[in-house]
C-alpha cells in the first residue's frame, strides 16, 4: 500500500470524527434529546421536565462539553459511577503517558533510520511504499539495529515502572473502596449449593441444623432459593410492564386526583394493585413449612444464602470446605444482592465443570470459523486477488481514488462490522458457563472477547490471508518468531487503517448513541409516545475493555517495527479518554460494583503485549543478523516475565480475597457503634429474587444491559402480560364495588 492510501483513509476517518462530533454537540441540546445524552443524570437528579425553547445556540456546535470531562475530578467520577469506571480511566491515563514516551522516541528516533535503512533513490513521500518506513527496509547485519533495541529497552522500562505505580494506585484504590463505604450485605453472605438431601427433614432444616452445628457462634440465618412459580412471575411481568408502559398522564378532569392516585395508560387501573398482588404473594412465602407445596418447592431448591453475624466469619466458611467431600456444601462468598445472577443459581453445581468445557470449545471453534471473514478482509487489500474475486470491479478500479478506498479503507470497515457479531455471543458463552453473578459474566466476556480479538485480529491478520498458510503455522510452533519477525512489518499498513476506523470512528460512534438516538426519534416522532422511558443503560465494559486492550497491543507490538502506527493511536487514547469520560459522567449508570477486578486482566494483557512485542523483536534481529541485539533482547524478555510475577505476588490477592485485619476492624467498628444490629435486620431482607423496586429508586429492570434485546422483547411482553393483568385486576375491582355495594345496603 502506498502512502497516499493511508492519507486517504486518515482523511475520510478524520471527516466523519469531526461530523460526528459536531452533530453530538448540536444534538446534546436539543430537549427531546435529553434522555439519550444525560440519561443518568436525569434519572438520579429525578429530573422530568424541560422547556423547550427555540435558540440559535442549540444549533451551532460547541466543545463546552469537552472541558467539562477534562476538568471532573477522579473523586467525583468515583461517587457518580463508582470504582470500575475510575480504573477504566486510569487505563487511558497509562495509555497515554506511554505512549507519549513511545511516540517520542519512536517517530523521531527509529523511523528515521528505517526510511534511511537502504541506499535507494526516494521518490515523493505520498508516492512512497508504507515498507519504507517499517524495520523491514533496513538490510540485514545493519549496525543502526541497536537504536531499534535500545528504544525498546526505554519503552519496556517505562511501561514497567508505570504499570507497578497503577497497580499499587489502583490497589489501594480497592483496599479504601472495601473499608470505606457502606456495609455490604454480600460481606455477611454465604451462597452454599449442592447441599445433600435427606428424606427425614426438610431442607430449610437441614441447612439450619448443619450451620448451627458446625458455625453456631456466628451463624445468623439463612434464606433458600426457590424456583420462580406461576403467581411469582406473574408478579414480575406486571411490575416490567407497569414500569415501561404506564407512563401516560392523566387526563384534564382527574388532574385534581394526581397527588394521590397514578393510573396505567392501558387499562386504567390503580398502580397499588401491582403491590397489592405483590404483598398477597409475600403472605403466601410466609406459610406453614409442612405445607406440601412448600415441601415440593424445597426438593427442586439449588441452594441457599446463608448469612453470618460478622464479616470474619462469612470469609471463613466461604473459603473452607464445609464436608470432607468437597462436591458437597460448596460454599462461596455471594455476590451484592444488585450481581446476584439469579438464573444461574438453578446450574446443578456438578454441572458447571462440563459447562466450562463446552464453553470453552465452543469459543474456540467460533475462533477458527471467525477465519474465513478475516481472510476476506485481507484478500481486499490485494489488487489482483479483488479483481479475480469481483470481476465486474475491473473497471472502477482503474481509477487511483477507487484503489487507494478499496484498499486502505473498506477492509478494515469490513472486519469492524464482522467483529460487532463477537460480544453477544461471548456474553451468551459466559452466561451458560454457570457465573453466579453478573460482574463475573461480564468479566469472563471480556477475557473471551479479548482473547478472540487477540487471535483474530492481530495473529490471523499478521500469519497472510489464506486459512491454509494459517493451519501451516500451527504445525510448526517453533516458527513462529521467525514468521512474526517477517509478517509483522508488511501487514503494519492495514492495522493502520483498522486503528484509524475501529479506534476513531467507534468513539465517535460511542459519543452520538447511534442506536439510541434512533430509538428515541422513531418513539417520539414516529410512533408519537409522549412518555419518557426510565430506563438508563449500564457501561460495556466487556466491549470496551478489550477495545482498548487491543490497541494497546497494537501500539507495542509495532512501536519499532512500524512507528507510524503510533500517532494515531496517541490520537485515539487522549480522545477515548474525554469522550469515555463524559458518558460515564452523564450517559451511563452503575448497575452493580466490581470493585476494580478488571485491572489484573488489563496488566496481565500490557504485560503479554511487552512480551510479544520482545519475541517479534527477537526474531528481526536473528533474521537481520544483529547477535548483539538479540542477547540483550533476551535479557530484557527475562526481566519482563520476572517483573510480571513480582507483581502477581505483591498485588494479585487484593483482587482475589478479603484481609481478614480489615474486615475484623470494620466488624469491631460496627459493634462498638451500634450498627451491627442494624445491618443484620438489614440482611434478612437484602437479597430478594425479585426485588419490588419503588418510585424513589432506578429500578434494577430499567439498566438495561442489551438494548435491542429489550427492545424487540417488550412490546409482546407488554401485550401478554396487560391481557392477564387487566383481567385479573378489573375482576378485582367489580369484587370490591359489588362488596361496597352490598355493606350500604
Amino acid at each position: 500500500m502506498e502512502f497516499s492510501a493511508l492519507l486517504t483513509s486518515a482523511g475520510i476517518n478524520i471527516a466523519l470524527c469531526i461530523l460526528y462530533l459536531s452533530l453530538y454537540s448540536i444534538l446534546r441540546k436539543q430537549p427531546h434529546n435529553f434522555r439519550v445524552y444525560f440519561g443518568r443524570r436525569l434519572a438520579e437528579e429525578k429530573f422530568r421536565e424541560q422547556v423547550d425553547y427555540f435558540s440559535f445556540e442549540r444549533l451551532l456546535p460547541t466543545a463546552g462539553w469537552l472541558v467539562k470531562a477534562y476538568w471532573c475530578t477522579e473523586d467525583e467520577i468515583r461517587r457518580v459511577a463508582g470504582l470500575d469506571s475510575v480504573v477504566f480511566l486510569r487505563l487511558f491515563i497509562f495509555s497515554i503517558r506511554i505512549f507519549s514516551i513511545t511516540t517520542l522516541i519512536c517517530v523521531f528516533g527509529v523511523l528515521p533510520v528505517n526510511y534511511n535503512g537502504q541506499e535507494m533513490a526516494h521518490t515523493r513521500v505520498p508516492a512512497e511504499s508504507l515498507n519504507v518506513f517499517t524495520i523491514a527496509n533496513l538490510k540485514e547485519g545493519s549496525s543502526k539495529l541497536w537504536v531499534h533495541c535500545t528504544a525498546l529497552y526505554v519503552i519496556t522500562i517505562s511501561a514497567c515502572i508505570l504499570l507497578f505505580q497503577e497497580y499499587r494506585y489502583i490497589s489501594r484504590k480497592r483496599l479504601a473502596h472495601i473499608t470505606g463505604s457502606t456495609p455490604n450485605p454480600g460481606h455477611f453472605a454465604v451462597l452454599v449449593r449442592s447441599i445433600p438431601k435427606s428424606h427425614n427433614e426438610l431442607l430449610d432444616d437441614t441447612i439450619r441444623n448443619f450451620f448451627l452445628n458446625y458455625h453456631g457462634s456466628s451463624y445468623l440465618s439463612h434464606q433458600m432459593i426457590y424456583r420462580k412459580g406461576k403467581l411469582q412471575n406473574f408478579v414480575d411481568s406486571a411490575e416490567r410492564a407497569y414500569r415501561k408502559f404506564v407512563r401516560v398522564k392523566l387526563s384534564a378532569f382527574d388532574q385534581n386526583m394526581r397527588s394521590s392516585l397514578n393510573r396505567c395508560g392501558l387499562c386504567g387501573v390503580q398502580a397499588s394493585s401491582f403491590e397489592l398482588y405483590r404483598n398477597k404473594f409475600v403472605e403466601a412465602k410466609k406459610s406453614d413449612l409442612t405445607d406440601p407445596e412448600v415441601v415440593e418447592a424445597q426438593k427442586d431448591c439449588p441452594g441457599a444464602i446463608v448469612f453470618f453475624k460478622t464479616r470474619y466469619a462469612a470469609i471463613v466458611a466461604s473459603q473452607v470446605l464445609q464436608s470432607s467431600n468437597p462436591m458437597l456444601w460448596v460454599t462461596n462468598l455471594a455476590p451484592e444482592p444488585r450481581d446476584v445472577y439469579w438464573s444461574n443459581l438453578w446450574i446443578p453445581y456438578r454441572q458447571i465443570w462440563l459447562r466450562k468445557i463446552a464453553t470453552l470449545a465452543a469459543s474456540v471453534f467460533f475462533m477458527f470459523v471467525f477465519i474465513v471473514p478475516v481472510a476476506f478482509v485481507q484478500s481486499m487489500m490485494q489488487l489482483e486477488q479483488l479483481k479475480q474475486m469481483f470481476p465486474n470491479l475491473r473497471g472502477a478500479l482503474k481509477t487511483s481514488f477507487c484503489v487507494r478506498v478499496v484498499t486502505g479503507y473498506l477492509p478494515s470497515v469490513v472486519l469492524l462490522l464482522s467483529l460487532y457479531t463477537v460480544p453477544p455471543l461471548m456474553m451468551r458463552f459466559s452466561a451458560i458457563e454457570g457465573s453466579i453473578s453478573r460482574s463475573g459474566r461480564k468479566t469472563s466476556a471480556c477475557t473471551k472477547i479479548l482473547i478472540f480479538n487477540i487471535w483474530n485480529v492481530f495473529f490471523v491478520n499478521v500469519l497472510s490471508g489464506s486459512v491454509l498458510n494459517q493451519l501451516n503455522v500451527l504445525t510448526r510452533p517453533k516458527d513462529m518468531p521467525s514468521m512474526l519477525a517477517e509478517l509483522v512489518p508488511k501487514q503494519a499498513t492495514f492495522f493502520m487503517t483498522y486503528v484509524l476506523t475501529s479506534g476513531w470512528f467507534s468513539l465517535c460512534s460511542e459519543i452520538l448513541q447511534v442506536y439510541n438516538l434512533v430509538y428515541n426519534f422513531f418513539r417520539k416522532f414516529i410512533c408519537c409516545y409522549q412518555d419518557e422511558p426510565e430506563y438508563v443503560y449500564s457501561f460495556p465494559y466487556h466491549t470496551e475493555v478489550p477495545k482498548v486492550l487491543m490497541f494497546n497491543v497494537l501500539g507495542f507490538t509495532f512501536s519499532i517495527m512500524a512507528p507510524l502506527i503510533l500517532p494515531f493511536l496517541l490520537v485515539y487514547f487522549c480522545l477515548g479518554y474525554l469522550v469515555y469520560r463524559n458518558q460515564i459522567l452523564n450517559v451511563y449508570y452503575p448497575k452493580y460494583e466490581m470493585g476494580g477486578k478488571l485491572w489484573p486482566i488489563m496488566h496481565n494483557t500490557m504485560v503479554f503485549s511487552l512480551v510479544l512485542t520482545q519475541i517479534i523483536a527477537l526474531g528481526v534481529f536473528t533474521i537481520k543478523k544483529a547477535p548483539i541485539s538479540t542477547g540483550f533482547t533476551i535479557l530484557l524478555l527475562i526481566g519482563t516475565i520476572l517483573f510480571n510475577e513480582y507483581c502477581r505476588q505483591r498485588f494479585s490477592r487484593i483482587f482475589n480475597s478479603f484481609s481478614a485485619q480489615d474486615f475484623i476492624e470494620l466488624d469491631r467498628e460496627d459493634e462498638q457503634s451500634g450498627r451491627m444490629r442494624e445491618i443484620h435486620e438489614h440482611l434478612l431482607d437484602a437479597y430478594c429474587q425479585s426485588p419490588p423496586g419503588s418510585a424513589d429508586e432506578i429500578p434494577m429492570e430499567m439498566i438495561m444491559e442489551d438494548p435491542a434485546q429489550e427492545a424487540s422483547n417488550s412490546s409482546q411482553e407488554l401485550c401478554d402480560t396487560v391481557q392477564e393483568v387487566a383481567g385479573s385486576i378489573i375482576q378485582e375491582h367489580i369484587e370490591e364495588r359489588h362488596g361496597s355495594s352490598s355493606g350500604r345496603r
